[in-house]
């Protein structure tokens, strides 16, 4: 074998480039022939100088034979030499069994098995080479099926290098979520998603990736609409009740090109750097109907109109969303624009009158007492909530942070009967308010005075004493507030409502623990948009895969079917036969039982790729 370069001249432009070919010397008809065995495109890398120890080590991988003389090539040759052989083994492959559409038991033979293909080899010269992941790979394609997505893809005009790209950032997400270039390096080197749909991606340039995030984001709107409309038809969803709220993540360096980039409040506490938020629309069920991103230090409260305005949500549709979004303004647009709304209430006082209470119990086993209160117009239910759970955590909080507070007050009494020490009046209180700030609020519940000397300048003593404020968290623990337009509503009913509120928190949790969407390493706004939305649709395929799974008892995280499922890979077992030729045979491992539990709920094949076996 040997390479070979033509050079070429654009008809169009006159640019003359050069393309490479694979080629090797064979006897056809009893006459010697040049026969292009791969060709390597335009781009082929590997330096001229390495070219003939590259040939001579894909000829001792398709032999599965040493050579007699060490084989000196550098590490891109290797890599390289085992892409190539990989290509050329699964276009010589005789004999393919191609992946049926259900799901087949591994203990059952199937007709491809009972077919025998007998052959003498030599045992010890097994080698298992090139492990790709295929099982995460496997659930990804079929959830996509299911959501009709690569049609969904096409009809808006992706080519097929576009779709293969998006395709790959989207299991990515869902495998292994991280950076695009660690993307393009784990679609390359560590999964065999491209043999479950004939894709190269060791050959596919990482600027490739960076493009089909920017054409996906083109088309995020069209693509979330068609893709909730499949859902509802494929679950037989209600659009009546939707969930709304935000989450923020950061950004790795300071991002300068990104207008959206901007310092705020972190969910994860990195005041160090910018962030970006992300707002999602969910019906109940989970399932993202809209998202959209703002900036880092966007309010809460202003970003719910223009949501629901790109939304087209259904006339009467009830929304469903937290105090930091439910402000008097955006309540009374929600009136105004014909939605109803059950939200939590942004009012301080807490009251409760547990003699005009119902009792409630969760679905693990606690008491929450509900009461509820209609409007003097009778346009608007209030429901105060009280619930035992709550309560003993609040208690916690308050008495950890009293402790820590009366320990800063003795500390700085203490302090005025030492020398040296700050004594002025104003200073003093300069200090005090920033232990009240400190302490969460908690100072509002103590009585503090400061005895000042006969200059009444300087203090020499600081007497402090607990005076919890009514209706606040200190008298009323557990204690909080729903707001509703549904005022024939009974108080189960409403309270079992807002409580799909705490279902959108998990979707941020998936999103940010388990689907990548944080860190942030982009720069350009666009990049970073195309970044959160493929997480988006990582999670809605998720979504798929986890609601056939529950139908089918299995209630495990992503996190855990991701782990469950991340141990198949295919394999590549080559042996030396008798006649000195080699034969070289890639499958899947076989199916653990806890992965078969999986396949048999969502009725799928367990040897991903079928099996494919080659003779040389």
């Amino acid at each position: 074998m040997y390479i070979r370069r033509t050079h070429t001249n654009n008809s169009a432009t006159g640019e003359r480039y050069s393309t490479f070919r694979l080629v090797a010397n064979q006897r056809i008809n009893g006459k010697p022939r040049q026969v292009t065995v791969l060709n390597l495109g335009r781009y082929f890398a590997i330096d001229q100088n390495d070219w003939p120890s590259l040939c001579a080590r894909i000829e001792a991988l398709l032999s599965h034979q040493e050579s007699f003389f060490s084989i000196d090539i550098s590490d891109g040759a290797e890599k390289e030499a085992q892409r190539i052989v990989a290509q050329l083994l699964a276009r010589r492959a005789e004999t393919r069994v191609e992946q049926p559409a259900t799901f087949i038991d591994p203990a059952t033979p199937s007709d491809a098995a009972l077919m025998s293909d007998f052959q003498c080899i030599d045992v010890d010269s097994l080698g298992l080479t090139r492990p790709r992941s295929v099982g995460v790979e496997q659930l990804g394609l079929w959830a996509m099926q299911q959501l009709n997505l690569i049609p969904l893809l096409t009809g808006i005009g992706l080519n097929g290098s576009q779709l293969s790209a998006v395709i790959g950032l989207i299991i990515a997400r869902m495998a292994k979520p991280s950076s695009e270039l660690a993307t393009h390096r784990w679609l390359g080197e560590c999964s065999g998603l491209g043999e479950l749909i004939d894709v190269d991606y060791e050959a596919m340039q990482l600027m490739a990736l960076y493009r089909a995030s920017d054409v996906l984001w083109k088309h995020h709107a069209t693509i979330e609409q068609q893709l909730f409309a499949r859902v509802q038809d494929l679950f037989s969803l209600s659009a009546t009740v939707t969930l709304y709220d935000l989450t923020n993540t950061y950004f790795e360096g300071v991002s300068v090109g990104n207008s959206k980039a901007k310092r705020g409040r972190s969910k994860e506490k990195r005041r160090d750097c910018p962030l970006v938020t992300l707002g999602l629309v969910l019906d109940s069920s989970g399932f993202v109907r809209s998202s959209q991103t703002f900036a880092g230090n966007v309010s809460e409260a202003g970003t719910l109109e223009t949501m629901l305005n790109s939304l087209s949500a259904p006339t009467n549709a009830l929304v469903v969303m937290d105090a930091g979004i439910a402000t008097e303004t955006n309540i009374d647009w929600l009136r105004s624009n014909g939605y109803r709304y059950l939200v939590v209430s942004r009012e301080r006082n807490r009251q409760f009158d547990v003699t005009q209470a119902n009792h409630l119990e969760t679905a693990s086993g606690d008491s929450v007492h509900c009461q509820k209160v209609l409007a003097e117009d009778g346009e608007e239910v209030r429901l105060y909530c009280y619930s035992e759970a709550r309560s003993q955590k609040e208690q916690a909080m308050t008495q950890q942070f009293s402790s820590r507070f009366e320990t800063a007050l003795d500390k700085l009494a203490d302090g005025l009967q030492r020398p040296r020490t700050e004594k002025r009046i104003d200073k003093l209180w300069e200090r005090i308010g920033r232990l009240k700030e400190k302490h969460h609020g908690i100072g509002q519940h103590y009585v503090i005075e400061l005895q000042a000397d006969e200059s009444g300048e300087k203090a020499i003593a600081l007497t402090w004493m607990r005076q919890p404020v009514a209706g606040s968290i200190a008298t009323h623990p557990g204690v909080y507030c729903l707001r509703s337009s549904e005022t024939d509503w009974d108080d189960e009913k409403l309270w079992r409502t807002y409580i799909m509120l705490t279902d959108l928190e998990a979707v941020f949790r998936s999103l940010k623990s388990d689907l990548g969407l944080r860190p942030i390493y982009h720069h350009k706004e666009e990049r970073v948009d195309g970044h959160l939305f493929i997480t988006v649709l990582a999670y809605q395929l998720v979504q798929v895969i986890r609601r056939q799974l529950q139908a089918a008892g299995i209630n495990d995280s992503w996190k855990t079917l991701r782990d469950t499922m991340a141990g198949q890979c295919r394999v590549t077992a080559s042996f030396r036969k008798q006649d000195q030729g080699a034969i070289h045979i890639r499958k899947a491992t076989r199916a653990e039982p806890t992965q078969l539990v999986i396949y048999r709920a969502l009725n799928l094949n367990p040897e991903p790729g079928g099996i494919s076996k080659t003779h040389t």
